[in-house]
């Protein structure tokens, strides 16, 4: 059970940067490349559909 909680906080953490990423990108006019950040962040958190599982 250990190994699974530390695995979804990497993957939350992930997610987190991703999104945020893609939030900035957007604020710089980088549309594409924001857009494709956030649906990957989406996508790999674990709240939502993962690809990891």
């Amino acid at each position: 059970m250990g190994h699974l909680r530390v695995m979804n906080t990497l993957l939350w953490i992930l997610a987190v940067i991703l999104v945020v990423s893609g939030i900035f990108a957007l604020f710089r006019r980088q549309v594409l490349w924001g857009v494709v950040l956030i649906i990957v962040g989406l996508l790999v958190g674990p709240g939502g559909v993962s690809i990891f599982s």
